[in-house]
């Protein structure tokens, strides 16, 4: 315990932000060690209804025990018009190493932007999330160190959404968590929007049961369940809380809503 104290103390010694701190073998060279990546936390989900996608993710940002801000955003509006993204209809939301992340969001953001200059059209979500994998494959040697999730509505007008690990793999999906929290949000998740183990409570007993067949949900019971899983979360991982940012994708554009979570 004394040992892990007096480590935990301030020292005149340079500190190692992207390595090991240097190791040396008695008569031997000094080694030095490279990794550079880090997690700076949060947690990000996304549900989709018939009409609509939500994609929601808290705002802080975290190096371990410290919090780094408390208003980072892991939200972002992909394509529209301008540094401010007028008009956009698609959401790329990232969590994870928050450097890779928004490296990540300007590429495709600038993607999405030519598309529309050379072809005179808005990208669809589809196209979009082909490229993110392209993009994100691309990098698989040296991958880009987020879980990114992306929503928006497809040609029919139906909420999509797509899920993607660090090297392009991607599936459209009902509902989705990503981050520190995703262990504690998915399992929700699966209950409430999938309807998983759940069955008709009509259908008899025993192998006669019938399990429930999920259906789309409606926006105010999406947003609750956004707010109750973020609620949740921020009172059992460390590494979330501060702020709750939410985008709302419809028809008629993106609307936004922020609401206050626990700081400590």
């Amino acid at each position: 315990m004394a040992a892990m104290m007096q480590s935990a103390m301030p020292t005149s010694e340079p500190g190692y932000s992207f390595s090991q701190a240097p190791q040396s073998v008695a008569g031997g060279p000094r080694q030095h060690g490279f990794y550079p990546y880090t997690d700076n936390g949060g947690t990000t989900l996304g549900i989709t209804g018939s009409d609509f996608a939500v994609l929601a993710g808290d705002t802080r940002s975290t190096s371990g025990y410290n919090i780094n801000s408390r208003y980072a955003p892991k939200l972002f509006k992909i394509g529209g018009t301008g540094s401010a993204n007028e008009g956009a209809r698609i959401v790329l939301s990232v969590v994870g190493f928050a450097a890779d992340g928004n490296a990540l969001k300007e590429r495709l953001d600038t993607v999405v932007k030519m598309y529309k200059f050379q072809h005179n059209k808005e990208m669809s979500v589809h196209a979009c999330a082909q490229r993110l994998s392209h993009i994100l494959y691309n990098k698989r040697f040296f991958p880009y160190y987020v879980h990114a999730i992306l929503g928006g509505l497809d040609e029919n007008g139906v909420g999509a959404l797509y899920s993607y690990d660090p090297v392009g793999s991607y599936e459209r999906e009902t509902c989705r968590s990503a981050g520190a929290a995703s262990s504690l949000i998915t399992p929700f998740l699966d209950n409430q929007v999938n309807l998983k183990n759940q069955y008709d409570p009509t259908s008899g007993s025993g192998l006669e049961k019938v399990t429930k067949a999920p259906q789309p949900l409606s926006r105010q019971t999406v947003e609750e369940l956004v707010t109750d899983s973020f609620t949740s979360a921020a009172e059992r991982q460390i590494e979330v809380g501060d702020g709750l940012q939410m985008f709302i994708i419809t028809k008629d554009g993106i609307e936004e809503k922020y609401m206050e979570l626990k700081k400590d």
